[in-house]
């Protein structure tokens, strides 16, 4: 499903079969010790909504669209943005996690209540703000 040759830079594909993908950004520092696990930037690709339970296509449509989301932390996700066909979802998904590391998204506009020491660490790690 995902290509983790095709994924930005420091993402790695931490789940994927035939309905559902996850992608991680540097688990290596989003790790629990410096920063709360859960605070892990993920790409999800799913098929319908994200917060499905697993297994839980079973009663999807056959029209159902493939969606594409950028979570931050638990409450905090960029705008999903959803597809007719898994191979654009994954492209997309692709095309995501490389402007992510890249310093190309504004992740802060996502935040009611920014959070400055991940944000700051967020900055440094993909060169936001140069």
């Amino acid at each position: 499903m995902l290509d983790a040759a095709a994924l930005g830079s420091g993402w790695t594909v931490w789940n994927a079969d035939s309905d559902r993908a996850v992608a991680a950004y540097r688990p290596d520092v989003f790790d629990g010790s410096a920063f709360p696990a859960p605070c892990l930037p993920t790409v999800y690709v799913t098929r319908g909504r994200r917060t499905r339970r697993p297994g839980g296509n079973r009663h999807l449509p056959p029209d159902a669209p493939w969606v594409v989301t950028l979570r931050l932390e638990p409450d905090v996700e960029r705008a999903p943005d959803t597809y007719d066909e898994r191979a654009t979802a994954v492209e997309a998904a692709e095309r995501l996690t490389a402007r992510f590391s890249a310093g190309e998204l504004d992740y802060r506009s996502t935040y009611q209540l920014p959070r400055e020491p991940y944000l700051n660490k967020l900055d440094e790690l993909t060169g936001r703000g140069r």
